[in-house]
This record gives structure tokens, C-alpha cells and sequence, in this order.
């Protein structure tokens, strides 16, 4: 088996990678041209590692290179490898509740574990001795398990939250939860619908949603509630969400006063199993004049939205469980590995 590391600002896309993302059912913030995007604007770059047996690839990787906090706020340039400490996360940033490894379907269970031991015994050598470790994020049980072991810290951490699709239409879905959480979701329903004022669209490829506001109203949202801990992103760019608002398979709903000021927006990622619901800004309440319990709509057009797509199941990723509990959604466990660099690959 080989592995190979791609840095998506410069390099082409692995060989197979179109193909590899097919099979293996990848949503769309794995389209390497995006994650390119992302990357060029990350303060901790992602490179895309491949697991490649013969001519197929059978294990993709998406890796945060992080450097510590008091280092330069931008990343070094492609092609160059930095002598400072720098640890690496195998993450899928704007994929909340997925982890940042994804295998081919064919792929056995047994081979696995060996795979991450090997890929994590090249990454110390693409990377060099300023490797202090790995980190695994939101990774499933199974394989927090196997990546486990001798003085390798596994804990689990905040879940990720899904609804189970036993729904026809909306109503089922509506027809299970308590009837004050019923009749309330009806009543914002109907006084969003009938305000005059309140400009509602939806639907994928929106090429008339600019990036820059966009990007805008989701760093002022996230600034009001804080960063959160230990957490590596860096804000989307204007020219990522430009590019991906636009994607057939992103849908954006928006919300606009009378005088198109947005108020809010909600992207969701469509998948044939998974649609998952991703970026949610809005502006505070108090500045939204009449465009309140529009959070709570958007999960009525994301559940009518998965059940006329006949998918497995709606994601609604980590943070507000109990909320989400109470709207019919599970949570699900997830954890995170951190691998220390002498026991990498061992």
C-alpha cells in the first residue's frame, strides 16, 4: 500500500479521487477543488492524504497542519515545510459529526487499523521532526477503538445529533413530538409564511447569495458566542462560500427583511443517505425586528427536505442537544484519539 500527500492550493487532485468520492458516498465539502478554497484561506491548512492499493485509492484523509497559537497567523506557503512544532488533525472542518478519515466501501474492517498505523508512520515523515502528534476528530466508536492503545488518550466528547427518516412528509415527522412543540412549530410556520415583510428563499446552486455577506453575518454570529475551545478552524472566506452557495448539491435558505438586510442563513449539504444541516448566522433577536423562530423553521424545511429525498437520516451535528432532543433528534457518540509522536504508527 502506498500513501501519498496532496496539498489542494498547488498540487492536482490524486489520481482516482472523482471516482473514490463516488464510491465512497463523500459529501460535497470533499470536492478536492473546494477543500483547495479552504485551504488557501486556513491559518492551519488541510492537505488530502491517500491510501492507494493498486490503482485504487482506498482511504482518503483530510489533515490539519496546526501550528501553535503564538506562531505566524498565516500558514506557510505550499511546497514549504516548517522547522516549528506543529501538530496535525485529521478533520473535516464544515463536516460537523464526521470524522476526517473516510474508507472505501470494500475496504475490511481488519485492514483498517493497520491502514491508520501506516498512514500515521508517513505522515511523521512528510511532516518531519516537528511533529508533535495526531489528533483524531469526531470519530465513531468502532474506530476510536481501533485507533486506541498504549499511551494513545481517547475520550469521548460532545455528540453529533440525527434524525432517523421514518417520515413520509413533514406531518409524520410533526405527528411524533409533544403537542405544545407541535402546535408551536405550526404557529411560527404559518407567521413566517403570512409576513409580508420576510423574504424566504431556498434551494441549491443560489447564485444570487453573495459570499462576502455570507462570511460576514457567520463571523458576527460566531463572535457572539464565542470561539470554541481548542477549536483550529479559521472562519470561512468570502470566496470559499461564493464558490459553494452555488453548488447543486449545497442548498442555502435565506432570510431577508423587506429592504434585503439578511437576517439569517442556513446551509445544508445534500447527500443520498445523510443531508446534513452545516453554517446557521443569524442576526441577534433584538435586531431582527419580526424574523424570530426562524431556527426553528429552518429544521421544519430540513425535515420536509429529507423525507421527500427518501435519505436514511437528517444530521444536525454537534452543540444545542437538548433543543434538538426535543425536535426527534438522537444524539450520537462521538470521540476523539490523540496520538503523541513516539507512539505514532505503533
Amino acid at each position: 500500500m502506498k500513501f501519498a500527500f496532496h496539498d489542494p492550493r498547488t498540487d492536482p487532485a490524486p489520481a482516482g479521487w472523482a471516482e473514490f468520492s463516488r464510491t465512497a458516498r463523500l459529501h460535497p465539502v470533499w470536492d478536492y477543488g473546494l477543500m483547495g478554497l479552504e485551504a488557501w484561506g486556513a491559518r492551519n491548512p488541510q492537505l488530502v492524504a491517500v491510501a492507494v492499493e493498486g490503482d485504487e485509492i482506498v482511504a482518503g484523509m483530510s489533515v490539519l497542519v496546526c501550528r501553535l497559537p503564538w506562531s505566524s497567523r498565516f500558514a506557510p506557503a505550499p511546497g514549504r515545510r516548517s522547522p516549528r512544532p506543529c501538530w496535525a488533525e485529521v478533520y473535516q472542518p464544515w463536516l460537523s459529526g464526521f470524522p476526517g478519515i473516510v474508507f472505501a466501501p470494500d475496504l475490511p474492517a481488519a485492514d483498517r487499523q493497520p491502514l491508520v498505523r501506516a498512514f500515521e508512520r508517513q505522515l511523521r515523515r512528510h511532516l518531519g521532526p516537528g511533529l508533535l502528534g495526531v489528533v483524531y476528530r469526531a470519530i465513531g466508536e468502532e474506530f476510536a477503538a481501533g485507533v486506541g492503545g498504549r499511551a494513545r488518550l481517547v475520550k469521548r466528547t460532545d455528540p453529533t445529533t440525527v434524525l432517523e427518516n421514518r417520515f413520509t412528509t413533514e406531518d409524520d415527522w410533526l405527528a411524533t413530538l409533544p403537542s405544545a412543540r407541535r402546535s408551536s412549530l405550526r404557529r411560527r410556520g404559518r407567521r413566517i409564511a403570512e409576513d409580508p415583510a420576510l423574504v424566504v428563499r431556498g434551494g441549491p446552486g443560489r447564485d444570487d447569495v453573495d459570499g462576502a455577506e455570507v462570511a460576514s453575518l457567520i463571523k458576527v454570529h460566531r463572535e457572539r458566542y464565542g470561539k470554541l475551545p481548542l477549536d483550529t478552524r479559521t472562519m470561512p472566506s468570502a470566496g470559499f462560500l461564493h464558490r459553494y452557495v452555488r453548488r447543486p448539491d449545497v442548498h442555502t435558505l435565506t432570510y431577508r427583511d423587506a429592504d434585503g438586510r439578511l437576517l439569517a442563513v442556513n446551509t445544508m449539504l445534500d447527500h443520498p443517505d445523510s443531508p446534513s444541516l452545516q453554517h446557521w448566522a443569524a442576526l441577534p433577536l433584538d435586531e431582527r425586528g419580526r424574523g424570530a423562530g426562524l431556527y426553528f423553521d429552518a429544521y421544519v424545511r430540513a425535515v420536509r427536505f429529507m423525507a421527500r429525498r427518501g435519505a436514511k437520516e437528517l444530521s444536525a451535528g454537534r452543540g444545542m442537544v437538548e433543543l434538538k432532543q426535543e425536535l426527534g433528534f438522537r444524539p450520537r457518540a462521538l470521540f476523539t484519539a490523540a496520538v503523541p509522536r513516539p507512539v505514532l504508527g505503533r
